[in-house]
């Protein structure tokens, strides 16, 4: 890129249309932060506090519920790569979407997007202010939101090799403590040390009213929830325009994806549940914690309560990121206003991501206002919103498989298998769930939610259209065949 690219990516003055999004950004994001965001991404919130909502309704069977997703979200990110590695660009799935769906697809995308991470953003400043309240029950929940919303958002400004070292650190306590749990775990099963060691057994995950406790449409109505879990996977796909080595860094990134799966949600989880059985475990409280604390080891508890502290604001921060470079897209497309398409000195894109914290900041007023509904009215938009997302990237990749199979685009240097067929598999598990949702009386509210989003990118759209025609019409995107 030259000098004076990035000069006018600075002032915010790239036209509308075929340029690439990632221009002017820092590629800052090597292959060791690349791959920890990506084993970050799958270790969230949704699996440290969340799982403890989900055990008391399905018992033992969540495992089954988490390895099934974690199928799906494989088949999601393999379509995702194939597409990432056709044309690698910075908020890819919106440009897919504007690609292969239309203008429209590529607009409604990116902002439901930037509501997931927004919305996502208030959950994660929720848990991590129900782990303090574990330290500090006599600081408001909302005042704890507040400081790691502004310590994250500094952070988030400075640059993005700041936010991959954070990112990766986070991680690293993340991945080292779930390898730490999961031994120890094992360790209380086979030598039986510990306060839990003589009720520990496999023997748990069936012996208190078998496998499915509460039958299996129970243990289907979980599914939302370990579906919020998986949010934030497709997050390696926004770091390919700051990547440093793209067609390496993320065929690597998402193929190491199954493993992560197994070890950090199956095999946690399964270990959890044989230490404790899962009658013990309760709405709200993290179920490591609830397991270190039955084990017995001193400070155990306190040491997970840490670790599922860094898991609540790696998320967040990744937040930040995220939202930031979705309004530059939209920005660069002329969706939203020409402002967020400027990059700062440390060429992030700080106004974008200066108004999405002032967003999340509602989580801290919904922290003030209903502390103990909180996380549970913000997860589930954040998962109607992810679906969105995941089905776009599924239906994207469908049409870009049958223009390469018409030899109207190049293949991809990174096929996913089997083709488009594994994608329909995951869009008819995405749409069952949206019918879990939509049976469900307390995450339904989510559904009119979005209605009201869509209704309102709808009248956004066509006041666009009115002033600036040009802007919605399809245009042809310049190709940078990488691999």
């Amino acid at each position: 890129m030259t000098s004076s690219q990035v000069a006018k990516e600075n002032d915010g003055s790239e036209a509308v249309g075929g340029e690439t999004p990632e221009e002017g950004y820092e590629r800052g994001l090597g292959s060791r932060q690349v791959q920890m965001i990506a084993i970050g991404g799958a270790i969230g919130v949704g699996l440290f506090l969340g799982a403890g909502a989900n055990i008391a309704k399905a018992g033992p069977s969540l495992i089954f519920m988490y390895a099934l997703a974690g199928v799906i979200i494989f088949f999601i990110m393999r379509a995702l790569g194939e597409l990432l590695l056709y044309r690698p660009v910075s908020g890819s799935f919106a440009e897919y979407s504007r690609e292969f769906l239309g203008p429209f697809f590529g607009y409604f995308t990116a902002w439901t997007y930037w509501l997931m991470w927004v919305v996502t953003g208030m959950a994660e400043l929720t848990a991590a202010a129900i782990y303090v309240h574990y330290w500090f029950p006599d600081i408001p929940q909302w005042v704890t939101a507040l400081v790691f919303l502004v310590v994250l958002f500094v952070a988030n400004l400075i640059s993005v090799k700041l936010f991959g070292e954070i990112e990766f650190w986070f991680s690293m306590v993340k991945v080292t403590a779930l390898i730490g749990m999961i031994v120890i775990g094992l360790g209380v099963l086979t030598f039986g040390f510990s306060s839990a060691g003589d009720t520990a057994a496999v023997s748990n995950l069936w012996e208190f009213d078998g496998i499915f406790p509460k039958g299996v449409g129970s243990s289907l109505m979980t599914l939302q929830g370990v579906m919020f879990a998986y949010l934030a996977v497709e997050l390696v796909g926004v770091t390919a325009g700051e990547s440093e080595d793209p067609e390496k860094t993320l065929p690597k990134a998402i193929n190491t994806l199954p493993w992560r799966i197994a070890l950090f949600y199956v095999g946690a989880l399964t270990v959890i549940l044989c230490v404790v059985k899962w009658t013990e475990f309760a709405p709200g409280v993290s179920p490591f914690v609830e397991a270190f604390a039955q084990i017995g080891i001193p400070a155990g508890a306190g040491i997970v309560n840490f670790v599922v502290l860094t898991a609540a604001l790696s998320s967040c921060n990744s937040g930040m990121y995220s939202t930031g470079r979705m309004l530059r897209v939209l920005a660069d497309n002329g969706e939203a206003p020409k402002v967020f398409s400027r990059l700062s000195g440390s060429r992030t894109p700080a106004f974008g991501i200066t108004v999405s914290v002032l967003f999340m900041g509602i989580g801290v007023v919904l922290n003030y206002v209903v502390p103990e509904k909180a996380f549970g009215y913000v997860t589930s938009v954040a998962t109607a919103a992810g679906i969105w997302t995941w089905l776009m990237i599924l239906i994207s990749h469908i049409l870009y498989r049958r223009a390469v199979v018409a030899g109207r685009l190049p293949q991809s240097s990174f096929p996913a298998p089997g083709g488009a067929k594994f994608s329909w598999v995951a869009v008819a598990f995405l749409l069952f769930v949206t019918g879990l949702i939509a049976y469900d009386a307390d995450s339904r509210i989510c559904l009119y939610v979005m209605a009201g989003w869509a209704a309102a990118l709808g009248i956004g759209w066509f006041a666009l259209k009115a002033r600036n025609p040009q802007v919605t019409e399809r245009r042809e995107p310049a190709l940078e065949k990488v691999g």
